[in-house]
């Protein structure tokens, strides 16, 4: 439909959690940039707020709950819709919320511009929103078939393109699967279209994003190595990043190919969760510690300055002190990169929210605490290890107290004097 112009045409977005979220919410946003809206910061007066949420933690989705309010509280008469797994999982506990007027699920995440445009059009004569009763359009996630296709183009020099939704396999502590769906995705054929739309917007650099990456091809009957082979071939893109990746997934194969790959960068981002067999084991996770290190060694073989950034879950039910210790010094030697620290969180409908000994506040705290410190130990010695090198870099259009900085292929942050000259283009330097 038509945009009424008396009805305003200001929109904001707030995406929430992650890289998947932020390819959708792009994509959302160019919908209602096409139609002629004029897209504004999401802390300013908009008429209409569009929410991303995440719900992996119950503190995402308190951080939901803190955002809705402060964007309705900026302008009363803005509508406010409201979408991602939060949606999907607590549409009721939403529509609770003062200033809420929509709430789409996985399944109408994609039709959210025209859901909005029908609100739109009940807007009065003097241009205001009248605020009636709450929509919701959330439905059972067993009935969710469709993959909304989803890149962001908002950054000049990277994009996030999304190349699969959804999981099947369902540990015992993740709410993902109940939000997002079975595993689903384009055929490779469409990605690569995609891909080309991107090179064409003049961006270098692509990170695949997915709930379960390495998972691609469920639906399609293809590979997820079918996928990497045809990207690498596009023109224009010089970089691509798998944003994350399951440890059973990242195969040999897979491996050796992307260290031979001009494109393809040395940096992995590998889900653990625990370095405690018996842990992974009462998580429902697909593979023990020695799989794990195994994959690890074998990368860098190929790869001896590859970054590794790895996730893991303290003070999961029935995790001791002794279990914790034996995460630690795991990945003590093991030596990653960097740490992704997370603080178990009992979700409702979960099997973990069940389970008998759960670890209190103040231990996850300190447990916390102790693995990032850790981390920050990790990864200056990779920084270290990497002094002296040379390497390239790809500096993006944040200024920032006269400076501006890129990262090299393996994700070391470097930073140089600004210069314009430099923005989206890939430079040689010495770390």
């Amino acid at each position: 439909m038509e945009m009424n112009e008396k009805t305003g045409n200001r929109v904001a977005f707030l995406t929430l959690g992650c890289k998947l979220n932020y390819s959708e919410t792009s994509a959302i946003a160019r919908q209602f940039v096409d139609h002629g809206y004029e897209k504004v910061a999401n802390n300013k007066e908009a008429d209409i707020y569009v929410i991303n949420t995440c719900s992996v933690t119950e503190h995402a989705d308190k951080k939901c709950r803190t955002a809705i309010r402060k964007l309705h509280k900026q302008n009363p008469n803005a509508i406010v819709a409201v979408t991602g797994c939060y949606a999907q999982l607590k549409p009721q506990e939403i529509l609770g919320i003062e200033g809420v007027d929509l709430v789409l699920g996985a399944d109408q995440k994609q039709n959210l511009f025209m859901k909005v445009s029908d609100l739109k059009g009940q807007s009065g004569e003097n241009g205001n929103f009248s605020h009636g009763q709450a929509r919701s359009y959330s439905c059972a996630i067993s009935e969710v078939e469709t993959i909304f296709p989803a890149y962001s183009s908002d950054d000049r020099t990277r994009s996030f393109l999304k190349v699969q939704d959804g999981c099947d396999y369902n540990c015992s502590y993740c709410t993902i699967p109940l939000a997002r769906g079975k595993s689903r995705n384009h055929p490779v054929d469409f990605i690569v279209g995609e891909a080309r739309e991107i090179a064409a917007k003049g961006i270098k650099e692509v990170v695949l994003t997915g709930v379960n990456t390495g998972d691609f091809g469920k639906t399609t009957g293809e590979e997820f190595s079918d996928l990497i082979k045809k990207l690498d071939e596009i023109e224009g893109i010089e970089r691509y990043r798998i944003s994350s990746i399951e440890p059973n997934l990242i195969t040999p194969e897979i491996i050796k190919w992307i260290s031979e790959s001009t494109k393809f960068l040395p940096h992995f981002h590998i889900p653990l969760q625990s370095g405690s067999n018996k842990i992974l084991a009462l998580m429902k996770r697909r593979y023990n510690r020695e799989l794990f290190a195994e994959r690890v060694e074998l990368i860098r073989s190929y790869m001896p300055f590859a970054f590794f950034g790895i996730d893991v879950i303290v003070g999961f039910p029935g995790e001791s002190e002794e279990e914790f210790l034996e995460t630690y010094n795991f990945l003590e030697k093991l030596h990653p990169s960097f740490l992704h620290v997370f603080p178990y969180s009992k979700r409702n409908n979960t099997p973990a929210a069940e389970y008998l000994n759960q670890v209190n506040e103040q231990d996850k705290h300190d447990r916390v605490q102790r693995l990032t410190e850790l981390s920050d130990r990790l990864y200056s010695q990779f920084v270290e290890k990497n002094r002296g090198r040379s390497e390239k870099v790809l500096f993006e259009s944040t200024q920032k107290g006269g400076k501006m900085f890129g990262y090299t292929g393996n994700y070391i942050r470097i930073e140089t004097q600004y210069n314009r000259e430099l923005i989206g283009k890939i430079s040689e330097v010495i770390i």
